[in-house]
């Protein structure tokens, strides 16, 4: 890529690439993107068209060399446009156009070593990378080691802007994790984990803002943020876009979701290790409050609320025709929702109540230490929901009722299927939460009960689309909270 095209902004080998240039690349790596991108776990956008590539920034962290063995690394924000008609998979409901941006870490190379071929993205045919073959970065232990370098050296190269709370050693061995979900992560030397960001959007993202904030409570059930990046300026807005998080890997940890089915094939209670999960997660919920802002929800707040729940379910029921014969049953949850903010329903004022929670709580999104300790990971939120609701303040009870949800998921995943392994846990957890909190969740029965059904029915609809061998354990839930027998 030509020096004079690139505007350096930092001192070291990096430069950021102009507007032009920017484009031009983005342009140059279209038709490869157009059949690269659907096929990552990340991408949101499945099962639509893409209509177009623009280019939001572009940084090369290493220069592509013109010749010889020596990688290139080259950080994009891309914004991805995908038109708004469905495909037969989508829902048969109006979906409105999206422009999501994402961030690529690309290494260039003449030649791509045997062992990076599964990470390949293909040969550019046109543009200023004509001829060389572009990866998948992180793939690669050299750049990944650069990524890492350039989180050591706190700093601004065009728009990105590199910061960390510790010192950072160096030569730590990257290995990148297979279990891509929503992100990619690397662990570097067993002793840090590095979150990347994929979808991007403008403002703090609550997987760095909680931490941070949980941090300065001195709240130790989450792994404090050591490094973290940004987008600032530059073409990507007036807000920053948080892109990567570095913190404390937990060696010999085991997540809650691996830890629950080796306990129900080992024919093992879990009700300990939930109990002790529900104190973790009251904990993290006082720390927050203590840390964040809180505010009241009214009748006109809790009804909309209602409302919003009660739309979903009509979405879902049009995409998932299963799903119709309990709407009617499921509905009910949403009215006594409705009816308890306005007093009606006798709720005891946990409704009114809301600040910051976790957003997407699972037993996936724990870690139990070798000492017994639990963690609570992945302050993201849902992916899918957009970052100005995932900053909401919301009632706490949402993540437990995420929570519940993955007890079942759990027992549902065993053969035979267990729902009274599944109970004995949900009680179990509760009962915890409430030692530490003095507030039993159950104590507002509808806003548990509509938080778990608002759950289920978003369970219902991925499963529809992602996994429909794993419908049934969503739909379980259903009929016991439509109030229809198994």
């Amino acid at each position: 890529m030509s020096k004079a095209a690139s505007t350096r902004s930092s001192p070291g080998s990096g430069a950021a690439l102009s507007p032009a240039v920017a484009e031009e690349l983005v342009d140059s790596l279209a038709p490869l993107l157009h059949t690269w991108l659907p096929r990552q776990r990340w991408f949101a956008g499945k099962g639509r068209p893409i209509t177009g590539f623009s280019a939001v920034a572009a940084t090369e962290l290493m220069p592509p060399p013109v010749s010889g063995p020596v990688p290139g690394l080259l950080h994009l924000l891309v914004r991805v446009e995908q038109r708004s008609t469905p495909d037969l998979d989508a829902p048969p409901v109006p979906v409105p156009p999206t422009d999501d941006c994402y961030q690529l870490l690309l290494g260039v190379r003449s030649a791509l070593p045997p062992h990076l071929a599964s990470a390949r993205v293909g040969v550019v045919g046109k543009g200023p990378l004509t001829g060389r073959v572009v990866y998948e970065a992180l793939h690669d232990p050299h750049l990944a080691d650069l990524l890492l370098e350039r989180l050591r050296s706190p700093g601004a190269l065009g728009p990105l802007r590199f910061d960390r709370a510790v010192e950072i050693p160096p030569g730590l061995v990257p290995r990148l994790l297979g279990a891509e979900q929503s992100n990619s992560s690397v662990v570097y030397g067993e002793e840090y984990i590095l979150k990347i960001l994929r979808r991007v959007f403008p403002g703090a993202n609550p997987d760095l803002e909680l931490p941070l904030a949980l941090a300065r409570q001195g709240c130790r059930r989450v792994p404090s943020p050591v490094a973290w990046f940004e987008a600032v300026g530059d073409g990507t807005g007036e807000e920053p876009l948080t892109l990567g998080v570095l913190q404390p890997y937990l060696q010999g940890s085991e997540d809650g979701w691996q830890l629950a089915l080796r306990t129900l094939a080992d024919g093992g209670a879990f009700t300990d290790e939930a109990r002790a999960l529900g104190r973790a997660t009251a904990e993290v919920h006082l720390a927050l409050a203590a840390a964040l802002p809180t505010v009241s929800l009214g009748p006109r707040q809790t009804a909309h609320l209602a409302e919003a729940m009660s739309g979903r379910l009509d979405a879902t029921a049009q995409a998932v025709p299963s799903l119709l014969p309990y709407v009617a049953g499921l509905r009910t949850a949403f009215d006594a929702l409705a009816s308890s903010g306005s007093g009606e329903g006798g709720g005891n004022g946990l409704v009114t109540r809301a600040q910051r929670v976790h957003g997407d709580l699972h037993l996936g999104q724990t870690l139990r230490t070798p000492d017994g300790e639990w963690s609570l990971i992945d302050f993201e939120g849902e992916p899918a929901r957009p970052l100005t609701e995932r900053r909401r303040p919301q009632p706490a009870v949402r993540d437990v009722a995420g929570m519940l949800r993955s007890f079942d998921y759990a027992a549902r995943s065993h053969e035979p299927w267990s729902p009274d392994w599944a109970e004995r846990c949900r009680a179990a957890y509760c009962d915890g939460y409430a030692q530490a909190t003095g507030i039993d969740p159950h104590e507002d029965a509808a806003l548990l009960r509509a938080y778990e059904t608002d759950k289920a029915v978003y369970e219902v609809l991925y499963e529809a689309r992602n996994r429909p061998d794993w419908l049934p354990v969503p739909m379980a839930a259903i009929r016991r909270l439509a109030g229809r027998r198994p």
